[in-house]
């Protein structure tokens, strides 16, 4: 049985969490991935309102394997500045001042793990933040030990998450990507090992955030085969030839024609997905394949509906047995 593939619903914060449903539902898929805050509020503590969202969610014939919090996680490692405003619910966000909104943002994702339990899910996909991406580019030089020291910031912060969902039955999957305390292979066995490697702290595997900086994607897959709790299907492309805008962005937004690389519709980019899911079966992995939808230069609906259909295609079960295994006579 194929795996199911479902749609993040953070992208689609401006419409209902039902009108969502009926669109995925509509568009082809299997289930949803729950965004916060739009799509979810973890201060809830009636289990009514958890029991009206399972609800709502099988009326619509979606699935529910995870529920996602990228936007509050940020803020728990992150230097804090007037940008966090602008992605943060007014009960985190506060007064602004940098600790509080770091033990208002802990606060909520330990919230979000008892919601993920409340809604009958092992896993909480999101982002940690980092005090230390600042510094990625070495100069003025940086020393090892002010990296050192940015891992163990991590850990200080995020353990007690991790230890909560831990107890709950809950596990975080970090998605490496840029701006994160892991962004690539390297960084992410450092995370794994500043936290003692927590059974509760993995990943969510999205390829796009590794291909564009020119890291082996599908070998992240075979290094980290028991922490790739979740997938993320995301395309990106990069050009093979220069152009105004390298690999950090130059200040222009995304979907702007003059960068190196740009997010596209699934099958659009130069991600290779059938290697991608020869590895996730080759580790067995059986969880959904999460479309995170991020092409600004096409319509939403439009590249929802299509990407759902190519991961569909493109994925497929692995074998029960070797090709050659009824060549013998004995």
């Amino acid at each position: 049985m194929a795996r199911p593939v479902t749609l993040y619903s953070l992208q689609w914060g401006d419409l209902s969490l039902e009108t969502v449903c009926q669109k995925a539902k509509a568009f082809g898929y299997d289930g949803i991935e729950i965004g916060l805050p739009d799509h979810l509020d973890v201060r809830q503590t009636d289990p009514t309102y958890y029991q009206g969202i399972k609800t709502l969610l099988a009326n619509h014939g979606m699935q529910l394997h995870t529920i996602s919090s990228h936007l509050v996680g940020q803020a728990v490692c992150d230097t804090i500045d007037g940008r966090h405003k602008s992605i943060l619910p007014e009960h985190v966000w506060g007064d602004g001042d940098p600790e509080g909104v770091h033990r208002r943002a802990t606060e909520e994702m330990i919230r979000t793990g008892h919601a993920a339990k409340a809604l009958g899910v092992d896993t909480v996909v999101g982002f940690t933040g980092s005090a230390i991406w600042p510094l990625l580019y070495s100069f003025p030089p940086v020393t090892e030990r002010m990296i050192e020291d940015g891992f163990r910031d991590f850990a200080r912060r995020f353990t007690p998450i991790l230890d909560e969902y831990q107890k709950l039955g809950v596990r975080f999957a970090l998605e490496v990507h840029p701006t994160e305390i892991a962004f690539d292979t390297v960084t992410a066995r450092r995370a794994l090992e500043a936290v003692g490697n927590h059974p509760a702290f993995g990943f969510n595997y999205d390829p796009s955030h590794m291909g564009y900086q020119g890291v082996d994607y599908v070998d992240f897959i075979y290094q980290f085969p028991d922490r790739i709790f979740h997938v993320h299907m995301k395309d990106v492309y990069w050009s093979d030839t220069p152009r105004q805008v390298g690999v950090f962005g130059g200040h222009v937004p995304f979907g702007d024609p003059r960068r190196y690389w740009n997010f596209r519709s699934v099958g659009r980019g130069k991600i290779n997905f059938e290697e991608i899911i020869r590895a996730l079966n080759s580790i067995g992995y059986q969880g959904p394949l999460s479309i995170e939808w991020e092409d600004s230069a096409m319509d939403r609906e439009h590249g929802a509906r299509e990407s759902c259909a190519f991961t569909k295609q493109i994925d497929f079960q692995p074998s029960a047995h070797a090709f050659d295994a009824f060549f013998g006579k004995d």
